[in-house]
This record gives structure tokens, sequence and C-alpha cells, in this order.
């Protein structure tokens, strides 16, 4: 039997932009990192995926989300609140990709528990150190 820790980790993308999401999987591909990503445009997409709700079926532990949080329906604020309220998805481990530098959007993100807050400018040019500091994360942290 496969424990979640032994298992892959899969990578929920919350990102409404279609050119930031191919770079991202493109520096995901080019370090040889071959980790499962899907993609959510938005919040109400992204809750129906890790719920298996409205015909979407449910991505398994263990996963980390990367979360852009300037997106229709449902922003990632709103979203990762909506995740810490929901008691069986309140441990996600989240990271906000953004290109948002606001301090009242940094300070929101880290009052949901965020494990850390990224701006695209800092890994615009190459998406390789996200891609980098994602494997290092999944090498080294014991997931549930």
């Amino acid at each position: 039997m496969i424990t979640h820790s032994q298992a892959p980790l899969n990578i929920l993308l919350l990102e409404d932009d279609d050119g930031d999401a191919r770079a991202l999987q493109r520096a995901f591909q080019k370090a040889g990192i071959e980790n499962t990503i899907i993609r959510a445009v938005d919040g109400i997409e992204a809750l129906d995926m890790l719920r298996g709700t409205n015909g979407k079926a449910k991505i398994m532990l263990p996963y980390l989300l990367l979360v852009d949080l300037n997106m229709p329906r449902m922003n990632g604020i709103q979203f990762i609140k909506a995740l810490r309220e929901d008691e069986e998805l309140h441990p996600s481990i989240v990271f906000v990709l953004t290109t948002s530098k606001s301090d009242e959007d940094r300070v929101a993100a880290y009052h949901f528990n965020v494990a850390g807050y990224i701006t695209k400018d800092k890994v615009a040019q190459d998406f390789l150190s996200l891609v980098t500091l994602v494997g290092i994360y999944e090498r080294n942290v014991e997931f549930p």
C-alpha cells in the first residue's frame, strides 16, 4: 500500500493567465521535475478539484498549491480563506505566486498561513528558481 509520503506530489496551479501557466509548466519540464501539474483558472474551480465536486476529479494527497491572487470569480485570498475554513482542506500547503506587491495582500495571505509569498517579478525571467524551490520542498518535507 502506498502511503501519502511515498506518493508523488501533485501540484495544483491556480492561474488564469495562459502565458504564465505555460511558462511555469515549461520550467518544471526543463528542470526535469515530473510532478503532475493540474491547473485551475480560479478559486472556485480549484475548490471543486480539491473536493471532487461539480464533476471534477478529486486531487489526491499529497499536493501543493501555487496560487495567483488576481483571478476572476474567486480571487486567491478568497480561495485561501475558503480553504482554511474547510476542515478537510485546512492543512493544505499553499504558496502564493502573484504580481501583487501590496502589503495588504501579503499580510492577508500570511494571515491564512501560506508557506510563502512569491512575486512573479522575482521569477519572471526564469521560473527555474521557483521550480527549484518546489523541488527542494518536496524532497525535504514530510507530507501528511
